[in-house]
């Protein structure tokens, strides 16, 4: 308890005495383009393959005659838009994005860099954190966007290609009883998971004591507890936004 009462007195602390918009711009064009550009090829991979094995899979597992085939692409796009898309690529940006923001911050803080700023009456946490969280919640609904065309465009080529399903098939499955709200829901999530992720990765770099040792453990909890907070506020929402 101690320590969720400790990351929300941080969260306050980078609201408080802030510097000018100007000084933000830049620093938040930055990490959009460390945390977006830098995970573009990861995300893709991952989902692209997901994708792929979720049609081959759903196609080996329909062994029933009477059930149609399009229905293999209406589970590719269901389960891609509304769970495979936005959890999936949120726990491997938290591989990436959150071990990488609790690393850089620990190393500020064991090489005194952050207590320089401090000591030149700057809100170190502001000024260091506030720009990787707008930045994180800026780019990751835009990977996820990027990931479910990718995924439902993997499972097509994965299917056709496999003999599985027929591409007038693999359309009519998408099509069928498409609901918008998967979308909206979808990227909801990502919003919540992109904040998660950068406060709880920069909250374990920011608070790191001691040395290089500290601050490979901080990266690991880092990834661990942003994994954590992801299952657990993906039930929540799912609860309040889909019952």
């Amino acid at each position: 308890m101690s320590r969720i009462g400790s990351y929300f007195i941080f969260l306050g602390t980078l609201f408080r005495n802030r510097e000018k918009l100007r000084v933000y711009l830049s620093l938040i064009l930055n990490e959009c383009v460390s945390i977006g550009v830098g995970s573009i090829f990861i995300v893709a991979l991952v989902n692209t393959f997901i994708g792929a094995v979720t049609c081959v899979q759903t196609a080996y597992n329909l062994t029933n005659p009477f059930v149609p085939r399009n229905i293999i692409a209406l589970i590719v796009r269901d389960s891609t838009i509304l769970e495979l898309a936005p959890t999936l690529s949120c726990i491997v940006l938290a591989g990436k994005v959150g071990s990488n923001i609790a690393g850089e911050l620990g190393t500020m803080r064991i090489t005194e860099q952050i207590d320089a700023l401090e000591v030149m009456g700057i809100n170190s946490s502001s000024y260091l954190v506030l720009p990787k969280v707008i930045a994180s919640v800026l780019m990751f609904p835009l990977l996820v966007i990027m990931a479910g065309f990718l995924s439902i465009l993997g499972g097509y080529i994965a299917g056709t290609l496999a003999g599985v399903i027929s591409p007038e098939e693999y359309v009519s499955g998408l099509r069928f009883e498409y609901k918008p709200f998967g979308v909206s829901f979808a990227l909801i999530k990502t919003v919540v998971f992109a904040f998660l992720v950068s406060t709880i990765s920069a909250y374990q770099g920011f608070n790191v004591r001691g040395g290089a040792l500290e601050v490979g453990s901080a990266s690991t909890s880092a990834v661990t507890n942003s994994c954590i907070a992801i299952v657990v506020a993906d039930f929540v929402l799912t609860q309040v936004l889909l019952t």
